[in-house]
């Protein structure tokens, strides 16, 4: 059967508008711009919440039907459609995405915003940069922008959290799209954000943009419904869902006895049995009180049925397990996990001119682990060790989660010595582009991150239930 045919055959099948785009949604990998330099990858063992869906359009293998639903969208809408943006989308066909036409060269380079949109808790804006961005120092196809948003600065500016590009190589540059978490903890619908671009593949500028940001109102619907976890010590509080146009947003306080325990909600069902997916977190509230620790989320939620009339709640627990230390002035020692039954028993600690080696077994893991989650175990143990400067280690806090420059080695290569004993061996490179000036073992600290052996731990759903609201 060749193409034709089989397209012909899909084109019969009906296709539900809002699946398929949450489905290419949510198939997006975007690039993340945070400007921290090299970026851990650290895997937990417990499966994702999203589905990762593939479609290769360039191969003319694309179902028609599909074809159709995304052709209903106004020309603004072709944006969205090139970012697979199934927001935009929605919103372009509602009227409710603002056209732009600033544009500002500095350097040869000209950078021109085309929309912006905001809804529920989204901003996006999207914009065009000509082909002069090659002559930086990116290589070809990669552009990387150096922006504050506000007049804020560095990165402890609040737009950079989660901030994602997508970039789409296009005749005379390429098309991007900026999307960001709105930060604060109130909404104000329309405003004016100020954009500062300092630099673009490390050509100097100040490209300067006043871009108008406006939504239509959002419906809210208070629930403040408590579910607590006396065994976990934890409890939740739902306490409202916000409706846009497009898309809907869930605010829910955790409050907890350990500092670091998170509670993601993965996904939601109705009662008409319509599932319901949630995105990017912003932490509105974080503070310690008398009965424990309290965090206030707003995440992203799939737009909410205006027929529902309650909601199923399935969370999970990330347990936060502290770090555990010991100074490296003995060959061997043992390090035990605080909440958890994990260990850390170092055998021998070698140092052989710009290396040093340290063999280990981890204890308290399962007799039965899967290959999977031993290759996990293997990719984590990469990031699972800090040398540190003992004279430094006061600098590593919350707001500056990295080892000084010079005075801390973050990563090492790891062998399996033994699976069966969950033997190991990693070598530190001491002379590496991280490494410790004046290295000595005596005035060494390792800290080894447990974490990487905590499963995520499911939580009993819960059902709450909607308010009526007259829209």
């Amino acid at each position: 059967m060749d193409n034709k045919e089989i397209n012909d055959a899909i084109d019969q099948i009906p296709v539900p508008k809002e699946k398929v785009f949450s489905a290419i949604s949510k198939g997006i990998n975007k690039d993340v711009d945070r400007g921290f330099g090299k970026k851990m990858k650290v895997f937990t063992g417990v499966a994702t919440t999203a589905a990762i869906l593939g479609i290769t359009m360039a191969s003319g293998f694309f179902n028609p039907t599909m074809n159709k639903v995304l052709a209903n969208a106004p020309l603004i809408g072709v944006i969205f459609q090139e970012f697979n943006d199934s927001t935009g989308v929605d919103l372009a066909n509602q009227n409710a995405v603002t056209e732009l036409n600033q544009s500002i060269t500095k350097n040869g380079v000209t950078v021109k915003m085309t929309s912006a949109y905001f809804d529920g808790s989204v901003v996006s804006i999207t914009g065009f940069v000509n082909d002069k961005v090659e002559n930086g120092r990116n290589e070809k196809g990669e552009v990387s922008f150096d922006v504050n948003f506000e007049h804020n600065e560095g990165d402890h500016d609040p737009w950079l959290g989660g901030r994602s590009t997508d970039i789409k190589k296009v005749d005379n540059g390429y098309k991007f799209q900026w999307k960001m978490n709105y930060p604060y903890k109130t909404i104000n619908e329309n405003f004016t954000l100020p954009i500062t671009i300092h630099n673009i593949n490390g050509i100097e500028g100040e490209w300067n943009f006043n871009i108008p940001i406006q939504q239509k109102k959002i419906i809210t619907l208070t629930t403040n419904h408590e579910e607590k976890y006396p065994e976990e010590e934890v409890r939740i509080n739902i306490k409202e869902i916000q409706t846009a146009k497009a898309t809907s947003t869930l605010i829910y306080e955790t409050v907890g006895k350990y500092k670091g325990d998170d509670i993601i909600i993965s996904k939601a069902v109705d009662d008409k049995g319509n599932v319901y997916q949630f995105g990017n977190r912003t932490e509105l509230e974080d503070s310690a009180q008398e009965d424990g620790y309290h965090r206030t989320v707003r995440t992203e939620m799939t737009k909410l049925n205006s027929s529902a009339t309650s909601l199923t709640f399935y969370p999970y627990l990330n347990i936060a397990v502290p770090k555990g230390e010991r100074l490296l002035d003995e060959k061997s020692f043992s390090i035990k996990s605080e909440r958890e039954d994990f260990g850390l028993q170092v055998n021998n600690v070698t140092q052989a001119g710009e290396q040093l080696v340290i063999d280990y077994q981890i204890t308290g893991l399962s007799n039965n682990l899967s290959q999977k989650r031993l290759e996990t175990i293997h990719h984590n143990l990469e990031y699972a060790f800090w040398l540190v400067d003992d004279k430094y280690k006061s600098k590593i806090y919350p707001e500056n989660p990295w080892p000084p420059k010079n005075h801390g080695i973050p990563f090492n290569k790891v062998k399996m010595i033994d699976k069966a004993t969950a033997h190991y061996q990693s070598t530190f490179d001491l002379n590496g582009e991280e490494k410790i000036e004046n290295f000595k073992l005596e005035n060494t600290i390792l800290l080894f991150n447990f974490s990487t052996f905590v499963s995520t731990k499911e939580l009993k759903p819960f059902t709450v239930d909607l308010p009526v609201v007259e829209e």
